[in-house]
C-alpha cells in the first residue's frame, strides 16, 4: 500500500469473530469501544480491512484466486511439497476440511466481515457528514467483498458473529451484500469529505465500485435487471484497484510469480477445454503470459508482476460481459451480440487489456452465445477468482462428468468452523 498505518486496533474487533468466550485485555491497547466511538480508530480500522484482505499468505487475496485457479484448471501445482494447493488440484475428496487455502479464505473473510461490521454500526459516531459518508461507503465494500467471496466457495454461510450462528443459504449471503452496497451508493450522496480521502488507504474508486460489485453479485443471483442497472453506471474509464509497495505486497506475487515454486498457469489456452480454444491472434495471451511458451514459465499473470502491481476491483471487461449475460439470458441476443464484440473486439482499455480480435460470427442462439460469453469471461478475467462460479452457472461439465472442468463444485466447511459451530452444516460430497 501507498500509506503505513497502525493496524493494531483490529485486536479488539477480532475478537468478536471467535468462538472463545473470555476477553484477554491489553492495558497498553485501546479498549473496542475507545476505537469504535472515535473517527480517529474507525479510520484505522477501515485501513486495515484492506490488510486483512489483501496482504500475505493467509489473505483472500492469495486464498481465492489460488483456491479457484486450483480448482478450476487454471493453474498447475508446481511443487507437490505445497501440499494444500496440490490437495485442491486433485479435487474431489482429496481437499479436506482442515485446508489451509479454504480455510484462510474463510476465516479472513469472516473477520473483514465483522469489521466492516463494526465501522458500519458505529458510523453514526461521526460527526463530520463526508467522513461519515466515505466510512460507509468503504467497509460496505469490503464487507460485501468478504460475503462474495463466502458465496463463491461454499454453499452456505452464516451473516452473524455469535456462538452456533445459523447459516443461511448462498443467495441469502448475496442478497446480503447486494443490500449493504445499495445502502453504501446511498450514503455517497453525501459527498466525501478531503478528511476521509486523505486518511484511507488509495486506490478505490468507491462510487464505481459499489456498482460494479452490485452488477457482479446480481449476476451471480440471477437478477439480470439489477445487473444490468448497475453496470450502465460503472465509468469504463475509472480504475479502482488494490495499491501494494515493496513493504505491503502483492500477495500472489510475493508468494507465486516470484518464485517458480508454488503455482504457475497451467497453460497459455487459460486452461481452457480445446473446444474453448482463444483464437493465437488474441493479444490478451501476450498480456497475461510472459512466455507464448505452451508448457515453460509462464507465470507472471499480469496484476501479479511486481511486490507494487495493483490488482483491480473489477475491469471493464467484466461490466462489458457482465451487460452481455444478462441480456442473454433475457433473450435480448442483439445486444448481447453488442456487448460481447465490446470485449472481442477491444484493442485496449484502462488497465491495457485488449482482445483485437474480429467481431461474434457465431450462431445467434442464447447457447451458443452465453458459451462465447463463458470463453471471454475465463480470458478476460483470468485468475481472478470468477471461474468456479462461473464454471457452475454456465452448466460448465463438473467432477464425475466427462470433460470435467473443475475438480469440486464447492469446498468442505474449515474444521476451525466446524470444530466450535455446532450448526455447520454437512458437507458437500463434491
Amino acid at each position: 500500500m501507498k500509506k503505513t498505518f497502525i493496524y493494531s486496533v483490529l485486536t479488539a474487533s477480532t475478537l468478536l469473530a471467535t468462538s472463545c468466550n473470555k476477553e484477554y485485555l491489553n492495558p497498553s491497547a485501546a479498549s473496542e469501544q475507545q476505537v469504535v466511538g472515535d473517527v480517529n480508530g474507525l479510520i484505522a480500522l477501515a485501513n486495515g480491512l484492506q490488510y486483512r484482505l489483501t496482504i500475505g499468505r493467509a489473505s483472500p487475496a492469495y486464498a481465492l484466486p489460488t483456491a479457484i485457479g486450483l480448482t478450476t484448471k487454471e493453474l498447475k501445482v508446481l511443487n507437490a511439497g505445497n501440499g494444500d494447493e496440490a490437495f485442491l488440484e486433485t479435487g474431489g475428496s482429496s481437499v479436506q476440511n482442515p485446508n489451509s487455502i479454504t480455510t484462510n479464505l474463510w476465516n479472513q473473510s469472516h473477520l473483514v466481515k465483522a469489521n466492516a461490521d463494526n465501522i458500519l454500526n458505529n458510523a453514526n459516531n461521526v460527526q463530520d457528514a463526508g467522513t461519515k459518508s466515505g466510512l460507509i461507503a468503504y467497509a460496505s465494500i469490503f464487507k460485501a467483498l468478504a460475503l462474495g467471496n463466502l458465496a463463491n466457495g461454499w454453499e452456505q454461510a452464516p451473516l452473524v458473529v455469535g456462538a452456533n450462528a445459523t447459516f443461511v443459504p448462498r443467495t441469502d449471503v448475496l442478497k446480503t451484500a447486494i443490500t449493504t452496497l445499495e445502502s453504501a451508493a446511498t450514503a455517497l450522496t453525501t459527498p466525501v469529505s478531503a478528511n476521509f480521502t486523505s486518511r484511507i488507504v488509495p486506490g478505490i474508486d468507491l462510487a464505481n465500485t459499489i456498482q460494479a460489485l452490485i452488477a457482479r453479485y446480481s449476476i451471480m443471483l440471477g437478477d439480470y435487471d439489477k445487473a444490468l442497472a448497475a453496470a450502465a453506471k460503472v465509468d469504463l474509464t475509472k480504475k479502482s484497484s488494490f495499491n501494494f509497495d515493496d513493504t505491503s505486497r502483492n500477495p500472489m506475487f510475493d508468494v507465486v510469480f516470484s518464485n517458480r515454486n508454488v503455482t504457475e498457469p497451467i497453460n497459455t489456452d487459460f486452461g481452457l477445454p480445446a473446444i474453448l480454444k482463444p483464437d493465437p491472434a488474441d493479444k490478451r495471451i501476450a498480456f497475461f503470459f510472459q512466455t507464448s511458451s505452451a508448457t515453460n514459465n509462464l507465470g507472471r499473470a499480469s496484476f501479479y508482476t511486481a511486490n507494487n502491481s495493483a490488482i483491480p476491483l473489477y475491469l471493464p471487461g467484466e461490466i462489458m460481459l457482465i451487460k452481455a449475460e444478462a441480456n442473454a439470458r433475457k433473450g435480448n441476443l442483439d445486444a448481447a451480440i453488442t456487448e460481447l464484440n465490446n470485449v472481442l473486439t477491444k484493442t485496449t482499455d484502462i488497465w491495457g487489456i485488449g482482445a483485437g480480435l474480429p467481431a461474434y460470427a457465431g450462431e445467434k442462439t442464447s447457447t451458443a452465445i452465453l458459451t462465447e460469453i463463458y470463453k471471454q469471461r475465463s480470458i478476460e478475467l483470468f485468475l481472478q477468482g470468477f471461474r468456479l462460479e462461473d464454471s457452475r452457472r454456465f452448466g460448465r461439465p463438473g467432477p464425475g462428468a466427462a470433460g470435467a472442468e473443475r475438480t469440486r463444485n464447492w469446498y468442505p466447511y474449515p474444521t476451525t468452523e466446524k470444530d466450535n459451530n455446532t450448526s455447520t452444516p454437512n458437507d458437500p460430497a463434491i
